[in-house]
């Protein structure tokens, strides 16, 4: 079964769609916990944990991946007993460290969940128990660093290589390890069609067009190098890198690897509508085997389309981050048009889909981000964990000058860049944490900053529940109303209204988002069969 088939059904096994980005207030950097040992002990840092999960066909992982009210992280919950996750070490309350080696605590939970969504039937968690997660969290350790160190020193990833037939062949010379069943190395001719591809003298063989090596013989290997066409994708790795998987009895999987070199990369693409629209044609076709894709087709001369990188002929992949296999042509069109005065589109050629499809893996784990027409990758999406800050009660009898802002957030590829934080039992929603660079931080967005209104509408007296409901009902363009902490506290002692005193940066946006009751529609084209 191909991993497509099954991707929504995965998102679903791996996650809530309740998102609740919140907070312990007794956590944090202003009253850590107190370690204290004699001088003949020793403190040592949390270990954390690695589980590999593989299911097979008609199986699922058996867990939930969720975010919850008081506790950090992304959490393991609703484990099934004897399932997948529970023979691969997983507990209930362990917090998720490192999908397939790409650092995620950091990461905005719905990006997360489509990480292991796209990694198909097999991937690698490192995770912290939760006692030794609230530890690290206390002692302000870095998780990052914590998940780098069990990977040892000189640890580099496996490499995707994909080898263009040239007249002498792949140049590729693949022997077995003496002594290692089911182990390959390779010695690619100099200045040879593997060489130019990225491979390496002494590299260990890990996979071939869609078939982990170990489980062939090295007669089978060599048969599959005779028969291949005009071109063969290998997966390779150093020996010294090869041990560091050894030691941690991790596979070595293609979900892991720099994929540099791949002929074809989906681009995420990130659109401003024009006045006019977006400016292309989007098309549902048939693409045989009772298939049907979403095309786009006519893209205008000098349209926002054209400007942000969509090309005629390519096929759409996702909108806002979600799939679009599995929904309609009205489906599709309605959520571009939601998205309000901008979309991210994820596209890809048919022949880099056919590319992947007969390799049996998800494009999507191969993104490259598009700005300004200049692909740019982004394996990880680097943000700062900052612990968050609970609010504090105004001086008394202090004047204070309120900043009340209100901060257009475009929506980027890893999210709005921003968690909301609440007090326990109470209504009100703050900002708990801002991540560096990112569009919160942008906006204006500060840390402890409270949420009066999200798109105009007052939240005051909300959960945060609801409030996360308004922002993902909002599409990709936010407008929050906020102010400082204290600010607003003494604005309420006094009876004040709260009201914008400095807007953010980019105010027009600000304004043509409001004066837009209706965005204009993208240029779209229904379906009928006898069009595609």
């Amino acid at each position: 079964m191909r991993r497509g088939e099954n991707s929504g059904a995965v998102l679903q096994d791996v996650m809530e769609l309740t998102e609740r980005f919140t907070f312990n207030p007794k956590e944090g950097i202003d009253n850590p916990a107190m370690v204290t040992a004699d001088d003949t002990e020793s403190v040592s840092n949390p270990t954390p944990r690695l589980c590999v999960l593989r299911r097979e066909e008609g199986e699922t992982f058996g867990f939930n991946l969720r975010v919850e009210r008081g506790r950090q992280g992304h959490i393991i919950r609703q484990l099934e007993s004897l399932g997948v996750a529970v023979r691969s070490g997983l507990r209930d309350g362990d917090r998720l460290l490192e999908v397939n080696e790409m650092f995620v605590d950091d990461v905005e939970h719905m990006e997360v969940a489509r990480r292991i969504q796209v990694s198909g039937s097999q991937f690698c968690f490192l995770v912290l128990d939760e006692k030794s997660y609230d530890q690290a969290i206390s002692e302000g350790l870095d998780l990052r660093e914590l998940a780098k160190a069990s990977r040892g020193e000189g640890w580099r990833p496996p490499r995707l290589c994909h080898i263009k037939k040239e007249a002498p062949g792949l140049g590729l010379n693949i022997l077995p390890v003496e002594g290692e069943k089911g182990k390959f190395t390779v010695s690619p001719a100099k200045g040879g069609a593997a060489e130019k591809a990225g491979v390496r003298k002494g590299d260990r063989l890990i996979w071939m067009d869609g078939a982990m090596t170990s489980e062939l013989t090295h007669s089978a290997i060599s048969k599959m190098v005779k028969k291949c066409s005009n071109h063969m994708t290998v997966l390779v790795i150093d020996s010294d890198s090869e041990k560091s998987y050894a030691r941690r009895k991790m596979p070595i999987l293609p979900a892991m690897a720099d994929a540099e070199n791949m002929p074809y990369r989906p681009r995420r693409l990130h659109l401003v509508l024009g006045p006019e629209g977006y400016g292309f044609l989007l098309r549902q076709e048939k693409a045989g085997a009772g298939r049907t894709v979403h095309m786009v087709r006519e893209v205008d001369n000098g349209s926002p389309a054209e400007l942000g990188g969509v090309k005629e002929g390519e096929m759409l992949l996702q909108v806002n981050g979600e799939s679009t296999d599995s929904l309609s042509h009205e489906e599709v069109v309605s959520k571009i048009r939601q998205s309000g005065q901008q979309v991210t589109l994820t596209t890809i050629t048919p022949q880099g889909k056919d590319f992947y499809t007969k390799l049996d893996l998800s494009p999507l784990l191969f993104c490259v981000d598009v700005t300004s027409a200049s692909p740019e990758e982004k394996k990880e999406i680097p943000m700062s964990l900052k612990p968050a800050v609970p609010p504090v009660e105004p001086e008394e009898d202090v004047q204070i000058d309120p900043n009340v802002r209100r901060c257009i957030v475009q929506r980027g590829s890893a999210g709005f860049g921003f968690h909301l934080g609440c007090v326990q039992q109470k209504p009100g929603t703050f900002i708990s944490q801002v991540a560096a660079g990112g569009p919160g931080e942008g906006s204006g967005l500060l840390q402890g900053d409270v949420v009066v209104e999200v798109n105009g509408q007052n939240v005051e007296k909300e959960s945060v529940e609801d409030v996360i409901l308004h922002v993902k009902r909002g599409g990709v363009t936010l407008s929050l109303l906020v102010v400082d902490q204290k600010g607003y506290d003494w604005l309420k002692k006094n009876g004040k209204p709260i009201t914008v005193n400095k807007l953010a940066t980019i105010s027009e946006v600000e304004e043509n988002v409001s004066s837009a009751a209706e965005p204009p529609t993208p240029k779209t084209d229904d379906l009928s069969d006898d069009r595609t």
